[in-house]
């Protein structure tokens, strides 16, 4: 099992939960992070540590969601390894809880 980067952290990329990985498996892109499945140990640290409550147990996405788990794999193998916090984008709260915002996905 993974955990998934989810749609409310595209535009808000807080990267709080990069900090806890003790296996380095966040991948970082221009504004949304994602983990890399095959990485990923399963240590549930990331998940309470995610201001924007946008990462989530393989098993527990919410179904209008699933559709995350496949980005992630596929945005792993182009995107650098994060593994130390950075400074959300100034704007970030103004997009936290905000819906449909995969159009403004950054690849």
């Amino acid at each position: 099992m993974t955990f998934v980067v989810t749609e409310n952290c595209i535009k808000c990329k807080y990267t709080d939960c990069v900090e806890v990985c003790p296996v380095d498996c966040f991948h970082e892109g221009p504004n949304f992070l994602v983990i890399d499945p095959d990485e990923c140990i399963d240590c549930t640290l990331c998940e309470p540590e995610c201001p924007a409550h946008a990462i989530f147990s393989e098993d527990d996405l919410p179904a209008d969601q699933t559709h995350f788990l496949a980005l992630n794999a596929e945005l792993t193998k182009t995107w650098p390894v994060i593994s130390a916090k950075k400074d959300a984008p100034p704007d970030a709260a103004d997009w936290d809880g905000k819906p449909d915002k995969l159009p403004y996905l950054e690849r």
